[in-house]
Formats: structure tokens, C-alpha cells, sequence
């Protein structure tokens, strides 16, 4: 398997009630890439700028970001043609990698826009390098830029950032340079293509969590009744476990549970709704075993928001009764 390390630049409105927005929010107008083979050494590059179809005039934040100007794309190609000549050069069995979760949706909503099929038919694996750069060298949560990944490695920075083929090359050195294996383990998956029936949901197990994407729901309703979306079953024995708190939320977004394994201890449930473009739902749950002085957290996370329902509810009753 080849890996293929993609950077994208696009365009976008210059107004925010420009109803073309609607149709798509950003115009890709510059493909970078890096093939690497299965051992990550580089085999060759791919870089193309595109003529725009949807936007004539270049946003001028992306125009002083990225130093590309109108004037540079009118005699290119157009995306769908760059976008064959890219999937041929891809060629078969390949993993992409980007730095940060965006550009493979951008990149699929751009095909289906421009009548292409997307790169698949359910949620698609890739290595997110700005995430697996934070699990190897910093603290497993902060996402910092790639800017700062190439200066902490130590990297020659010759060419300048935010341009599609600096940055596919300099995302591909930071990742050629991450041996942690338990990084590399946590693949990312992207959800522009949901699991299409349930017997194509997403399970997967990482070192210390377990992850799960749901197929499309009609309503939110409709998703937290789902047997499988709320379901506590510890990853490690496969127990289905019984909540010591049931699943609350404070938003409506995030939902959270504690349960209990006898074999392994407490488990801590998340639950991120997500919409989709077609306005159905679905949603990525993720449950870790945590230590017992987590416990305490979780309970008063549910305390808190009891007490500040219970003052909504009063500063509510308090204004029908003026």
C-alpha cells in the first residue's frame, strides 16, 4: 500500500450571503501531493492549480495567504480534469494523509459538486499527521500548525507555507519522522460518506479507547433511541455494561455516561452528534476506561448541569409570574 500526503488550497465567497455558498463553500483551486511507499520513502510528487468554475474573484485573505491571484489560474485546467489525472496517479490501494481533518471532505464535496463519485462509499481511513504529530512528540490534545511541526523537527523550510506542494512535502517529512507506534495506530476517519446500514458502522479499538461511527439518522431523537449509539460495552471483554449515569448532555451535541466493568472498572462514554449536509445526523461515541478519580469529575460534570437547568427553569417561572 502507498500512502498519498494531500494538501489542498481553495477559494471561497467574499460575501457571506453569497448564495453560491450554498452550492459549495470552498472551491479547491491548487492539489499538492506526495506519494510515499509502504516503507514512507517518497516516490514522487503531483501538483496542479485549477481553473475556478464558481468563484471569479479570489478572496482576499486567501489571495494575501496564499499569493496565488486570478490572473495565475484562468488557463488552467478544470477541477474534474486535474481530479483523473490526480486518481490516476494515485493508482490502487492507497491510505491518504493530510495535516488536519478538512481536506478530504472539501475534496469529495468539490467531486460530487463537479459529478464525480466521492473516493468511497462509507467513512474513509487516513492518517490526520497534525493529530499523529501531537500524540508523538506533544501532549496527545493540542493541534498545532505545520509551521511549527517542520520548526520543531528541525526541518529545512525553504519553500513557503500555505501553498498545496510546500505543504504536501512538508507534511510528508513530519510524518516520515513519526515511529511512535501507538501514533500510527490511531488512524482518523473522514465522514463526508457515512456507514450506509448498520452492519457498516464504523468499530474500531485504539490502545486505550474505542471508537464508533454511526450510520445516518433522520433527527436526534431518532439516534439517541438506537440500541448500538447508546450502548456501554467495555472494549476490552465485551460486556455490555450496565450506566451508573445514564446519558446526559448540556448542549444537545455532546452527550456523556459513566459505567462499570467488574473486570476492568468505570468506563466513560462520549457521544458527538454530527449533521450532515442533507440535515440527518449521525454520531461518533467514543468510551475509555478511566481511573476512579475521573469518576468524581463525570458526576459533578451532571451535577453542574442539573443546577443550572433547575436555575433556567426558575428564572423562567420567575418571568411568566412578572
Amino acid at each position: 500500500m502507498n500512502y498519498i500526503v494531500l494538501d489542498l488550497e481553495w477559494n471561497q465567497a467574499s460575501e457571506a450571503n453569497d448564495e453560491r455558498s450554498k452550492m459549495l463553500a470552498f472551491e479547491i483551486i491548487e492539489i499538492g501531493a506526495v506519494k510515499l511507499n509502504s516503507r514512507m520513502e517518497t516516490m514522487d510528487t503531483f501538483h496542479e492549480m485549477i481553473k475556478p468554475q464558481v468563484y471569479n474573484e479570489m478572496h482576499k485573505v486567501t489571495e494575501r495567504l496564499i499569493r496565488i491571484h486570478m490572473s495565475d489560474l484562468e488557463n488552467r485546467r478544470t477541477f474534474a480534469e486535474v481530479m483523473r489525472d490526480f486518481l490516476d496517479w494515485c493508482g490502487d490501494s492507497v491510505m491518504f494523509a493530510t495535516w488536519g481533518p478538512m481536506d478530504l471532505t472539501e475534496l469529495q464535496k468539490n467531486m460530487v459538486f463537479f459529478g464525480m463519485e466521492p473516493l468511497g462509499n462509507g467513512p474513509l481511513r487516513f492518517f490526520d499527521v497534525q493529530k499523529l504529530f501531537s500524540i508523538a512528540y506533544e501532549d496527545q490534545k493540542s493541534r498545532k500548525s505545520l509551521e511549527y511541526a517542520v520548526s520543531y523537527l528541525g526541518l529545512s523550510a525553504g519553500e513557503p507555507f500555505h501553498r498545496a506542494i510546500s505543504d504536501a512535502v512538508y507534511t510528508a517529512q513530519v510524518l516520515q519522522r513519526i515511529k511512535d507506534p501507538i501514533a500510527l495506530q490511531r488512524v482518523s476517519f473522514d465522514t463526508f460518506c457515512l456507514p450506509q446500514d448498520h452492519r457498516s458502522e464504523i468499530h474500531i479499538v485504539f490502545d486505550n479507547y474505542a471508537k464508533y461511527i454511526s450510520r445516518a439518522f433522520p433527527d436526534k431523537e431518532t439516534l439517541m433511541t438506537d440500541k448500538e449509539v447508546i450502548s456501554t460495552r467495555c472494549y476490552l471483554c465485551h460486556r455490555n455494561l450496565r450506566r451508573k449515569i445514564k446519558w446526559f448532555s448540556q448542549n444537545s451535541k455532546h452527550y456523556y455516561s459513566l459505567s462499570y466493568c467488574e473486570v476492568h472498572g468505570f468506563m466513560k462514554g462520549k457521544i458527538r452528534i454530527k449533521k450532515t449536509d442533507d440535515d440527518t445526523v449521525f454520531a461518533i461515541k467514543t468510551t475509555r476506561l478511566i481511573p476512579e478519580e475521573e469518576v468524581d469529575k463525570i458526576r459533578q460534570k451532571k451535577e453542574r448541569i442539573k443546577e443550572l437547568r433547575r436555575m433556567h427553569r426558575h428564572r423562567e417561572k420567575e418571568k411568566k409570574e412578572i
